[in-house]
């Protein structure tokens, strides 16, 4: 059933799993080759915030250069840019150049996702769309493991790895090329972004976005800064960053699904508290448990931590009308991308004030602000009545959709 629920859509996903591997491989490679550069956790830090300033201008401008340009010629215009800044980044290490290509990439990602996401919305109907969207969801956090493991392929000394980021980036260009689906039309019904009416909506839900991008983005930013300095040995860089990503895809209906049946609120701060306790084991026990141990607490880190984003936009969504889904989850993005941004300027602080494991206590204590937060904001607003809620699967559909949104505001 769910085979013939996704054969229309099924040379976009590929193109999407392409694309996922090639970017999950950079993501890991650049902070890796960084460190091993001499850069500073601080400069590391500046090419992470860098990329997701990109990420985050093109889910909320992106759309806006779809409808004025095309959906064929942006992909086009994206997947060579998106292909091309791997390979400067191989034949000129400096801290500056990388920053910027970062952010060239992180716009060209995001572009191409609001791309292909509209062509997933074109494909999919009212009924299919929930199966859809999880899919690409799961692909997107799979694939990504699976990008952590081609670091083991060549030294990161070398060219050849990011001439292999570069190449699967243009290679997943193709299925979605030759897919023969029409190019979707935009859609007008679209709102505009309104964040005063989507913090009345939800206070807790945007604090949720923007505390999930502050770990998040440090997490993605720097963590292989943080095994690097107990273990030269790649493999375990590698390893540790597909746990975490692996956990992530485990977590996340788990969560979703538990949070369908009760105050999702609860769900963030059980989450949260959980994931300040095991930052906390990261941060005082990296350097003397066994390399399994290790990778089991970063599974478990990803596992809570990467769905706290989605469990967070599912709760606004409750409290939002239908015509507002758009809008509140745009609105959630931006939160998570500030969030995103700030994150790996803000851990290094703490990895150079007391090592490494710095990284870990940053994530802990934005946990612990998100479970103390939410707790009070439990207290203070009674939650909507079970038969109100939006499935969470339906949530997550108009959570990936959120980058069509009139710029105008902002």
């Amino acid at each position: 059933m769910m085979l013939r629920l996704l054969t229309p859509v099924a040379p976009l996903l590929a193109g999407v799993a392409i694309l996922l591997i090639g970017q999950g491989l950079q993501g890991t490679l650049l902070p890796v080759r960084a460190n091993m550069e001499g850069f500073s956790t601080l400069t590391i830090g500046l090419m992470g915030g860098a990329y997701f300033f990109g990420f985050t201008l093109g889910c909320l401008r992106g759309s806006n250069l779809v409808r004025r340009v095309g959906h064929v010629r942006v992909f086009a215009a994206m997947t060579a840019a998106a292909s091309a800044a791997p390979l400067l980044h191989g034949l000129w290490v400096d801290i500056w150049v990388w920053s910027a290509l970062r952010l060239v990439s992180g716009y060209c990602f995001a572009v191409l996702y609001v791309v292909i996401e509209s062509w997933l919305n074109e494909q999919a109907t009212n009924e299919t769309r929930g199966a859809v969207f999880s899919a690409y969801t799961l692909i997107t956090l799979t694939m990504m493991a699976g990008g952590q493991q081609m670091l083991l392929l060549h030294p990161p000394q070398q060219m050849a790895l990011f001439a292999i980021a570069s190449a699967l980036v243009s290679i997943a260009a193709i299925p979605v090329a030759l897919a023969g689906s029409a190019t979707p039309e935009h859609d007008e019904t679209e709102v505009r972004l309104d964040l005063r009416r989507m913090f009345a909506i939800s206070p807790a839900g945007a604090f949720g976005s923007l505390t999930a991008g502050l770990a998040n983005g440090a997490f993605w930013s720097l963590a292989p800064v943080f095994v690097a300095s107990y273990s030269a040995d790649l493999k375990i860089t590698a390893f540790f960053m597909t746990a975490a990503v692996l956990g992530g895809a485990a977590g996340q209906w788990p969560l979703g699904r538990w949070s369908d049946h009760v105050d999702r609120r609860w769900v963030i701060v059980v989450a949260a508290v959980t994931g300040a306790l095991v930052g906390l084991a990261l941060w005082a026990f990296a350097g003397v448990v066994t390399p399994p141990v290790l990778l089991a607490l970063s599974a478990a880190w990803g596992a809570i931590a990467f769905p706290l984003y989605s469990v967070s936009a599912a709760h606004a969504n409750d409290y939002a009308r239908a015509n507002e889904y758009v809008m509140i989850s745009s609105g959630l993005l931006l939160m998570y991308g500030v969030g995103a941004i700030a994150g790996p300027f803000i851990a290094p602080l703490f990895m150079e004030t007391i090592g490494a494991g710095g990284l870990y206590l940053f994530t802990a204590i934005v946990h612990i602000l998100l479970a103390a937060y939410t707790a009070i904001r439990i207290s203070r607003r009674a939650p909507p009545p079970e038969e109100e809620q939006l499935p969470f699967s339906e949530s997550l559909a108009a959570t990936q959709t959120a980058s069509h949104v009139y710029e105008d505001e902002l």
